[in-house]
C-alpha cells in the first residue's frame, strides 16, 4: 500500500510539473512589439506588421501624441469601415494583448483611418 501511495503522490508531482512548465511556456513565449517602431502609431503604419511574426498573448505598445492620434480595437467590419466601437486608447502609450486570430486597430480620428492609420494582426 505505502508503494501504491507513493506513485500516486509521484503521478501527482508529475502533473503538477507538466502544467507549470505549459503556463510557463506559454507566458515565455509572449513578446513586446513597439508599433511603427522609432516612428510611433502614425499615419504611414498599415504596413509594419508586415514580416513579422505575433503568438496569442503578445503585446502591441502604441506611442503617439493623444491630441492628434488614438487607438480603437475594432472587428473586420470596424477595420473595413473605419468604424470605431467601444475599445478605444487615447493616453499616447496604450499596450494592448493581442488573442489568437486577427487582431485589427485603426485610429479613430476623422479621416486617419481612411488615410492609412490602420493595422491588422495575426496572432499564432
Amino acid at each position: 500500500m505505502a508503494t501504491q501511495v507513493r506513485g500516486s503522490a509521484i503521478v501527482t508531482a508529475v502533473i503538477a510539473i507538466g502544467l507549470c512548465m505549459v503556463l510557463h511556456g506559454e507566458t515565455a513565449h509572449a513578446e513586446t512589439f513597439t508599433v511603427g517602431e522609432g516612428d510611433g502609431w502614425n499615419l504611414k503604419v498599415h504596413d509594419w506588421p508586415n514580416g513579422k511574426n505575433f503568438t496569442a498573448n503578445d503585446t502591441l505598445v502604441f506611442k503617439y501624441n493623444n491630441a492628434f492620434h488614438n487607438v480603437a480595437v475594432v472587428d473586420e467590419i470596424g477595420f473595413r469601415t473605419c468604424t470605431v466601437g467601444d475599445k478605444l486608447f487615447s493616453s499616447g502609450n496604450d499596450e494592448i494583448k493581442i488573442q489568437q486570430g486577427q487582431n485589427y486597430f485603426i485610429c479613430g480620428f476623422p479621416g486617419h483611418c481612411a488615410a492609412g492609420m490602420k493595422i491588422a494582426v495575426t496572432a499564432k
